[in-house]
This record gives structure tokens, sequence and C-alpha cells, in this order.
């Protein structure tokens, strides 16, 4: 069984080298490396007023706000999402999120495969990298 608690989770702070909004804590606590055949999970933490930054992903994505309020924008459509909803994100779409809520936003995102390629348009410190590969990922 895998599992995972997402209250007791350890998180990576991201930080954009050319956008100070861009801020997030993130993990991927579901994905290939622990034995997954066809789907992955990302879990975000979102600041006030702190955005994910615009990307695409290799895989199908369902979002879902767990705490707080966002605005995601995919595509060209942008709209607001409360605890409790969620929006499908398709294969390619450049999208993004920002924290619009009072508070910390908490968002997970389940992919419909079991890695997932996430090319953002803006490089990430600590990685020195704008892109988050799954596969190279190790569990």
């Amino acid at each position: 069984m895998i599992t995972a608690n997402l209250n007791q989770i350890e998180l990576t702070e991201f930080q954009s080298q050319g956008d100070a909004d861009q801020r997030c804590r993130a993990t991927f606590p579901i994905f290939g490396a622990l034995g997954t055949r066809n789907s992955a999970m990302v879990y975000i933490e979102l600041d006030e007023g702190k955005k994910l930054g615009r990307h695409t992903d290799s895989a199908e994505e369902v979002l879902l706000v767990i705490e707080g309020e966002v605005e995601a924008t995919i595509g060209d459509e942008t709209g607001r999402l409360r605890s409790g909803e969620i929006a499908l994100v398709p294969t390619m779409a450049p999208h993004d999120m920002r924290n619009i809520g009072n508070g910390r936003a908490r968002i997970v995102g389940f992919f419909g495969a079991q890695n997932n390629v996430a090319t953002f348009d803006n490089i990430w410190s600590p990685t020195d990298s704008n892109v988050v590969d799954t596969s190279r990922m190790e569990q």
C-alpha cells in the first residue's frame, strides 16, 4: 500500500529566480518511483499573494483545492477555486495558480501518469532549473 500523510509531509521551498511572487512549498508524495503505474500526485502550498508560476505538464492533471482560495489560469481561461473545488488541466495546457485568499492555500494535483514533466517559464531555486521531472526523482 502506498500512503502519504499530507499533514506531516516534508516540503521543499521553491523560489523563482525571475519573479518574487512565484514561491511555493511542494513535494510529490505519490509517483512512479514509489510504485505507481498510472498516477502521480503533487502537493503544493502557497502563501497569501504567491503563485505557482506558469508551466505545462506532460500529463493531464486534476487540481483540488483542499484549503484556501486560488485564482487558476488554464490556457486562456481564469477562474476562482475554493476549498473543495476542482479543475481539469489538459495535457500541455499552460496553467498557473495564485493564492487570492487569506492565509495559506493547499492544493493537490492528480496526474493520469506515473510520472510527469513540468516545464516552467521561470527557473527555480534551489534546483537552478525550470523543469521538474518525476522520472528522475528517487523515493
